[in-house]
């Protein structure tokens, strides 16, 4: 049996009689826009997660996008991003013709560092050249953010907090779930996220009622009473029937084991490659739902090289990210100082995730780990 990265055929074995059946009552209700399914998905994500207000949309990307429109975010405007995370986060800041600020990450969490966040933000203010308006803190690889430090420093500066939790649905801190925090968050239903469905999809976590209703518009055209009253200019960004059919049963088998199941993977992992490797780190009170466990080498050389022979083992591995956000060609125009971003671009060189996933068996673990000590001969 090939090793999986990220193991769906697995997980679809196991729930192939319920989710089959989710979707054969979607086609023969043929309700495939809306419909109680989305209902049911909305109020359960927002049960589980601890906030009022779920609204799904059609990607995680542009449910950041629809929160960017609700808040006019607007050429002249700064957001704070992490320089260590997926493209998406900060070309939706590009796309509403605002700034995006890159600020480099703690090398422990992997997450944006409050300490460089707070200059980055007196920067911006010292140059009187562009508005703060929000930070976007990303839940990387599962853990979640600081945001305990991050919605401190936002109140002072009076910005808003977008939580990027694509990653970190089901981590916490100190029982306080991902996409709870700030003044909302976002995650994403791709397929190979903690909780993914089986195609695209995104939801917006919120306990602003206003809010809520206004993203309620802007998804479906900017409707105001009904889809053919608009009241304003917005986009179609819906989540599909048939999706959240999918996801309702994923969400019960995620809640039931599949988070307990991934940690457990996790420990078994570090226990075996301690002293070897450099494992993740997950503070104390923090939960991580290890969308990606991701071991530091000590050279880019070194893990290019680990990462071609567990290939020719049959492992397979990724790297997120080869190339730091402020040295992307999209952000060409916007003017960096590479030395303020020395964590970032180490952990390029030398960050690799191995598979992970809650179906992963401990004799491939095992597997894993073995070549690991053996190709590094430690």
């Amino acid at each position: 049996m090939a090793l999986e990265f990220r193991d769906l055929k697995a997980q679809y074995n196991k729930y192939k009689n319920e989710i089959d059946s989710a979707i054969q009552e979607v086609l023969n209700n043929t309700n495939f826009i809306g419909g109680k399914e989305v209902d049911t998905l909305e109020k359960g994500l927002a049960e589980y997660v601890g906030v009022k207000h779920c609204i799904t949309c059609a990607n995680g990307t542009e449910a950041m996008t629809l929160l960017m429109m609700a808040w006019d975010i607007k050429v002249g405007d700064a957001v704070f991003v992490p320089d260590f995370t997926f493209f998406s986060t900060g070309e939706i800041v590009s796309f509403r013709g605002a700034t995006p600020i890159f600020v480099d990450v703690d090398r422990d969490t992997f997450n944006i560092d409050t300490v460089k966040l707070e200059r980055a933000i007196n920067k911006v203010l010292k140059e009187s050249k562009l508005n703060p308006k929000v930070i976007i803190p990303v839940d990387l690889f599962g853990l979640p953010a600081d945001h305990i430090e991050i919605e401190r420093i936002a109140k002072k500066y009076k910005l808003k907090v977008l939580e990027d939790a694509a990653q970190g649905f089901g981590g916490s801190i100190n029982g306080k779930k991902a996409c709870s925090f700030g003044d909302a968050a976002t995650t994403s239903f791709f397929p190979a996220k903690p909780l993914g469905c089986y195609g695209d999809g995104g939801a917006i976590f919120t306990n602003d009622d206003a809010l809520a209703d206004l993203l309620n518009s802007y998804k479906v055209h900017g409707k105001g009473e009904n889809k053919y009253d608009n009241v304003r200019i917005g986009v179609n960004s819906r989540l599909d029937t048939i999706q959240a059919a999918i996801l309702n049963v994923k969400l019960t088998a995620f809640i039931n084991h599949e988070l307990d199941d991934v940690n457990r993977v996790y420990r078994f992992y570090t226990e075996r490659l301690k002293g070897i490797v450099e494992t993740p780190f997950i503070p104390n009170s923090y939960v991580s739902s290890f969308a990606q466990y991701t071991i530091k080498l000590k050279s880019r050389e070194e893990r290019d090289a680990l990462q071609t022979k567990l290939k020719e083992n049959g492992i397979p591995s990724m790297i997120y990210y080869v190339k730091p956000m402020h040295k992307q060609d999209a952000f060409r125009a916007l003017e960096y100082d590479d030395s303020d971003f020395e964590v970032t671009n180490k952990l390029c060189d030398t960050v690799l995730s191995l598979p992970i996933h809650p179906y992963i068996r401990e004799i491939d673990v095992e597997k894993v780990c073995n070549s690991i000590v053996k190709i590094l001969n430690r």
